[in-house]
């Protein structure tokens, strides 16, 4: 077979379609065919020559690589500016290395680029050109004009912190272009540009690191820089007492591996294209999965039950109020967060290896009846040996839960179940409608209401599944936040379609829903009924994940888990209104913002930290907030003034590991009957109290340790606290009285005298009619109008505690 001139034999269609042409009519010479390309619908055709045709189709860049290349130009040129401003501003050493090298590879890209655009027969722009030019976007990490003002008149120490803050934020914004550029079709397949942007990254990224552990060393915080350990990590702490730390039973750590360190990578061998030490692209490290991560906790009586993804613990408070270990249940599954009602302990199981029977095998079907994924009940009447009575299945598993009632007169208990993981195959659970767009049956954009009997718990049932996010108006599930930033500058928000934790507070009836896209304020007067009465969003927020109300049910404190809990994210450059709490009043049934709140110590690139769950501590008259931030360590927060929260306390440690991220902090903690309790991911429980200082006086610590919290704390579930007829309360309220100037200092002194002979009084359980007399009249000169609600309020609260002492002493 003759081959037609210019056909290839690489596949036998092209031979075909050659021999084909060979044996028809004689060719059309090539010259005499016309090459088109059709315009858009009623634009004329154009006609091509050969050699534009083969433009058309080699085209290795396109319009969006131009212009990310003169964006960058004037980007680059911007660096260059904040650099020369360091001759005469810092004599930091560390702050004019960086300099150098910003000036040595930004001068040396801008020529590549310039070059770039040259060679293709682009536009260059003149570099300096971008200050006076009116772009029709917005190139990520630019200084404004007014921030490169401030940077100029500024010197020193400050000087060094203003302009590593305004890097960092360019060079980020420089690999953001890049992502930007990446995620248009088409583009960055020219590959000495593609190389180039891949250069961008890399090395901006690691200058980002550098820069960050710069600006993390001017802070003067203690928490800033602690050496990294298992074991001896450096500590910081103030205002509180660690009373010890109890390490994790046998059977919940790896003895191989205790810290929970990655494994090490091996290395290339030389000769593989490698330069010697560099380790393989492919290979990179983490931490190990998070099987025995601690988790949650909950208090009944003296028993203390914590969750962890292997299963969970039991502990006897002992009069320190330092736990003992009375069993270890192995049931893996999920973070497993536990709540204790009476002789039952709920446990919240998501993970799809969960079994069942608590197996350590996993499931390996896609459907499987041995699966299990939703709330599981346990009798723990007999401490040391518990046993499952009952299991729900949900359909996408249960990642937190909320007790709200029971168990009432019907002996039911009422649970919110909140399930985060993707919805179950409908051949394991027939009831799990997918995400079907407009089919309103889905499982999706629901929460699940569970009833629990508490006489037969394995009849435990979801009774119904409401849609708590949908539209008021159209009744369409997806009725929220629909996921997305919320403008420049703003945060990528996750879809509302789920609840991460609600917080019920049941004697207020309302509840708070920390819930992905949004926060929810809720009404619960029916429990079984959830309705949703107000919704807010924030546009620094990526993940709302818990809510903490005050005492009296007037605030919320919802927190943002950027990066999911397992990414540093409370690095000196990260924005404080990102991974941060927001606080809200509560007014006439909404939610209205106050402030955000973020850990103010900066921590480095291999410490996870973020906001994370937190209780309320019970000081009489303030609003006092007790928080975990992973490997930042745990944090007290006064927010009694909503617009200008303030630390009063910290403790802290080094990062697990000085090299690796390793998945490590406090999970959560809480205040329990005088003490605050830490579950630690990777170590074991910590436990502190408060200590007397500037921000909290003794008599403040005094009430807040005789506090009464009842006989039972649950995560997501509050219930006031109130306080007993005690001297030590009084004085508190008139510490704060004092403080603020309400009450004249002899009224002061004479007030502190009475209750002082109270207290002693009481202690031998005396009576004396006296002293209670005095104490009644002291009681009406202290009850004055006052201008200020929260005066006012204080000192009705002072005065109320003044005539219940004198009726103990009469």
């Amino acid at each position: 077979m003759t081959k037609f001139k210019g056909c290839s034999s690489r596949s036998i269609l092209a031979t075909a379609i050659c021999s084909c042409l060979t044996l028809g009519a004689a060719a059309v010479p090539a010259d005499e065919v016309t090459i088109i390309q059709p315009g858009a619908p009623g634009e004329p055709i154009r006609e091509l020559s050969a050699e534009e045709a083969i433009q058309v189709a080699v085209t290795s860049y396109s319009p969006d690589d131009v212009r990310f290349m003169q964006d960058m130009i004037h980007h680059h040129h911007q660096a260059l500016q904040m650099a020369e401003l360091v001759g005469e501003r810092t004599n930091t050493p560390e702050i004019v290395d960086l300099a150098g090298r910003i000036n040595a590879s930004q001068e040396d890209e801008i020529q590549f680029m310039q070059n770039w655009l040259r060679e293709r027969g682009e536009s260059v722009p003149k570099p300096e050109h971008h200050q006076h030019m009116q772009m029709d976007h917005k190139m990520a990490g630019m200084a404004t004009q007014e921030q490169m003002e401030e940077l100029a008149q500024s010197k020193a120490s400050d000087f060094d912190r203003l302009f590593l803050e305004l890097m960092i934020a360019h060079h980020e914004g420089a690999v953001t272009m890049v992502e930007e550029l990446q995620e248009q079709p088409g583009s960055a397949y020219d590959p000495v540009l593609f190389e180039f942007i891949s250069d961008i990254t890399n090395d901006q990224t690691a200058e980002v690191e550098r820069m960050g552990k710069l600006l993390a060393g001017l802070s003067q915080d203690p928490r800033a820089g602690l050496a990294a350990g298992y074991h001896d990590a450096g500590k910081a702490i103030l205002n509180l007492n660690h009373e010890g730390l109890l390490s994790k039973p046998a059977g919940f750590f790896d003895p191989d591996n205790v810290a929970g360190l990655p494994p090490e990578m091996p290395k290339k061998n030389k000769g593989e294209g490698e330069e010697e030490g560099k380790e393989n692209e492919d290979e990179w490290e983490r931490s190990p999965f998070m099987d025995f991560a601690n988790t949650d906790i909950a208090f009944s009586g003296d028993v203390m039950v914590a969750g962890s993804y292997h299963g969970f613990n039991i502990y006897r408070l002992q009069k320190n109020g330092l736990p003992q270990q009375v069993s270890s249940v192995v049931c893996p599954g999920g973070q497993g967060d536990v709540s204790v009602v009476g002789d039952l302990l709920i446990m919240s199981v998501e993970q799809t290896r969960a079994r069942l029977d608590c197996g350590l095998q996993g499931v390996s079907e896609d459907a499987s009846p041995e699966r299990f994924r939703g709330l599981r009940i346990f009798d723990i009447s007999d401490l040391k040996r518990p046993v499952q009575v009952g299991a729900v299945q949900t359909c996408r598993g249960s990642h937190t839960h909320s007790v709200v009632s029971g168990p009432g007169e019907d002996g039911k208990i009422i649970v919110y179940n909140s399930g985060t993981a993707p919805i179950r195959d409908e051949e394991e659970m027939p009831a799990c409608v997918d995400s079907t767009p407009g089919d309103n049956r889905t499982a999706l954009f629901r929460i699940d209401v569970i009833e629990i009997p508490v006489a037969e718990p394995s009849k435990a049932r979801i009774v119904d599944s409401p849609a708590v996010f949908a539209d008021d108006e159209t009744g369409v599930v997806a009725g929220l936040w629909r996921g997305g930033d919320h403008g420049d500058d703003t945060q990528e928000t996750a879809r509302t379609d789920h609840c991460h934790d609600i917080t019920v507070f049941p004697e207020r009836k309302i509840a708070a829903g920390a819930c992905s896209g949004n926060g929810i304020l809720f009404d619960i007067s029916n429990p079984l009924k959830p309705q949703r009465i107000d919704a807010v969003s924030d546009a620094g927020f990526a993940y709302w994940h818990s809510a903490t109300f005050n005492n009296d049910g007037t605030k919320v404190i919802f927190t943002d888990e950027w990066g999911g809990g397992g990414r540093p994210r409370c690095r000196a450059q990260d924005p404080l209104d990102w991974g941060a709490n927001a606080i809200y009043d509560i007014v006439d049934g909404k939610l209205e913002y106050r402030s955000h709140y973020k850990l103010p110590a900066p921590q480095s690139e291999q410490e996870n930290c973020v906001a994370h769950n937190g209780s309320i501590v019970p000081v009489p008259g303030r609003d006092v907030f007790v928080q975990a931030w992973y490997q930042g360590g745990l944090s007290l927060v006064d927010f009694t003034d909503s617009v200008n929260p303030v630390e009063i306390g910290y403790f802290d440690r080094g990062p697990i590991d000085d090299e690796n991220m390793v998945l490590g902090g406090y999970w959560s903690v809480y205040w329990y009957n005088g003490k605050i309790y830490g579950t630690e991911i990777a170590r074991g429980i910590d436990v502190f109290s408060l200590q007397p200082s500037q921000y909290l006086t003794a008599n403040e610590v005094g009430a807040a340790e005789v506090a009464d919290m009842g006989e039972l704390f649950n995560p997501q579930q509050q219930f006031p606290v109130r306080w007993p007829s005690k001297p030590v309360v009084a004085k508190a309220y008139l510490d704060q009285l004092t403080r603020r100037g309400a009450i004249a200092e002899t009224m002061a002194a004479e007030l502190y005298q009475a209750l002082d002979s109270s207290d002693s009084l009481l202690a031998q359980r005396a009576k004396d009619q006296k002293v209670a007399g005095r104490l009644v009249i002291l009681a009406s000169l202290a009850n004055v109008n006052n201008e200020n609600d929260e005066v006012e309020e204080m000192t009705r609260a002072f005065t109320d505690s003044l005539k219940e002492i004198a009726k103990d002493l009469r």
